[in-house]
This record gives structure tokens, C-alpha cells and sequence, in this order.
């Protein structure tokens, strides 16, 4: 389960080919305080062509009953779909960005890496880094998507074995490890979920701490030495508040050269929608 090319692209390598035929950008910049603003940012002005993805619409299913998490992951089928109305195929290079250290662009590079597109790479430093790097900024009004692409002919090729289940989170072979900042896994505070602490067993790996100070992926090696630290990703399950961040350290692995881990897509969120599970 390592990935096939580099998980990231820098600015300049994208201003080289940013216009080439078979790239397809998407802006994930996200605010869950304010819901409207990543889609109002990307309206003002984008990297030329980017699509935009947004959390809630796009890289989560319809709310339930609680159990898959405050943001559901999509099926394989209506993730192949929505890469389908984008305009792309299997074979697009599919680049990702927002402006918040790869937090969301992270989620829609593991559910496309998750339906077997290979050619999928996160914008290392987002939107800032575009900027600093003097890349164009499209401030033009976006083009609307076709309407006459048909979901029916978008095809995909699920990848076993990523993905955890609730019942998978206490076998003694599984490692949960938890990307929230560390007064959220101790339990010191909770300013989303409606109850405080975090899977029985599970080693803190904050997603934040991948990252420099201004906002670019740390090295591969001291990535990997953030993984070794966390007990090494072979048993590893990802997980989050619900199931976004923890992509992030997910991708931290494949930039080390780690075999990926496996993520628990409802993450906390889904984990406390049952009571009778165990916390600490």
C-alpha cells in the first residue's frame, strides 16, 4: 500500500505545468467556522482551472445516524462520480490545495488514492506557497461544469484493506493513532464532539506537527521518525475528530515512504455515537 509517485508537488514545479493538457486542479480551501468561505476564496480567485471541492458538499456523504461521523466518508461510486462531473479521468494528474497546511486537500488525495487513481499529488504549502511562488491567480468568474457528463460511466477499483471498522479499533493487532491536537486527546478540552477523550489504546501523532513553520511538509525523515515514534504504520489505524485530519498523517507516511495506514473514516465523532464504547 506505498504510493506510486511523490505525494506532493511544489509551486514551481506546478507553474511549469499548470496550462499542460491531462492536469486537473481542485481547491479545497475550508473554514468549519465559516462554511461559505473556502467556495467564496476560490470564487475571488484560484489557481487557473482549479475545480472547487468543498468539505461538507463534496468530500463527505450525507449526515446519518451518527455512526459514520460528523463528516461521512463518500462511497467509492460517488467519489468516481464526482472525478467524473470535474471533467477528469483516470489518467488526469489530479492536484490538490486549500490554504490550511494540506488539512483538506489531504482528505480528497486519500479518497482518490482510495478508488485506485494513482496520479493524484497535494499542493505542498497550498494557496500561500501559490502565491509566494507569484503563480497566476484566475479571478475571472468560474466556468460552470457540464451538465451532460453521466456518473454511469465513472469506473474505479477500491483498495482493500483501507479502511478500518469501529470493531477493528480494540484488536490487539491494531494501533489506533490520533491526529488531534493533545489537549483534545487528553480530554482537557472538546470544542466540537459532545464528549472528551479518545480511543482506549491510542498514541497521539497531532496532524499540526507535520508541518513547518510555514506551512511546507517536514522532511521524509524526520516524517518517518514521527511515524516510528507512533509505532510504525503496519498496524497503524489513522483517525481523527471526523475522519479529515487523519488523512493528513496518512499522507505524512507515504511522503516518508511508508507502507499507507489504514484510516477509521468516522473517527471520534462516529466512535462516541455509540455509548457502549470504551473511552479514555
Amino acid at each position: 500500500m506505498s504510493s506510486p509517485i511523490s505525494p506532493l508537488i511544489s509551486a514551481d514545479h506546478l507553474k511549469e505545468i499548470v496550462d499542460d493538457d491531462g492536469i486537473g486542479i481542485v481547491d479545497c480551501r475550508f473554514s468549519l467556522d465559516d462554511t461559505d468561505r473556502g467556495r467564496q476564496d476560490w470564487e475571488s480567485g484560484r489557481i487557473p482551472g482549479a475545480r472547487y471541492a468543498h468539505l461538507d458538499d463534496d468530500l463527505s456523504a450525507p449526515l446519518g445516524d451518527g455512526a459514520a461521523g460528523r463528516h461521512p466518508m463518500p462511497e467509492p461510486a460517488a467519489i468516481a462520480s464526482l472525478r467524473h462531473r470535474w471533467g477528469f479521468d483516470e489518467e488526469t494528474l489530479i492536484v490538490c490545495y486549500d490554504d490550511a497546511g494540506g488539512a483538506f486537500a489531504a482528505r480528497l488525495w486519500w479518497m482518490l488514492r482510495w478508488i485506485g487513481h494513482e496520479a493524484v499529488v497535494v499542493l505542498d504549502g497550498g494557496w500561500p506557497a501559490w502565491k509566494a511562488a507569484k503563480g497566476p491567480n484566475d479571478q475571472a468568474a468560474p466556468e460552470a461544469l457540464p451538465l451532460s457528463r453521466s456518473p454511469s460511466s465513472a469506473t474505479w477499483t477500491e483498495q482493500a484493506g483501507w479502511v478500518a471498522k469501529a470493531e477493528d479499533m480494540e484488536r490487539t493487532d491494531r494501533q489506533p493513532v490520533d491526529a488531534r491536537a493533545r489537549e483534545r486527546f487528553r480530554g482537557e478540552e472538546e470544542p466540537i464532539d459532545p464528549v472528551a477523550g479518545h480511543i482506549p489504546g491510542a498514541v497521539n501523532m497531532p496532524w499540526k506537527d507535520n508541518l513547518d513553520e510555514e506551512g511546507f511538509l517536514l522532511s521524509p525523515d524526520v516524517l518517518r521518525a514521527r511515524w516510528d515514534a507512533a509505532g510504525g504504520t503496519e498496524q497503524a489505524v489513522s483517525y481523527c475528530g471526523s475522519g479529515v485530519t487523519a488523512c493528513h498523517n496518512v499522507l505524512a507516511a507515504a511522503v516518508a515512504g511508508l507502507p499507507i495506514p489504514r484510516l477509521f473514516p468516522p473517527s471520534w465523532s462516529g466512535w462516541i455515537a455509540d455509548p457502549s464504547r470504551p473511552i479514555e
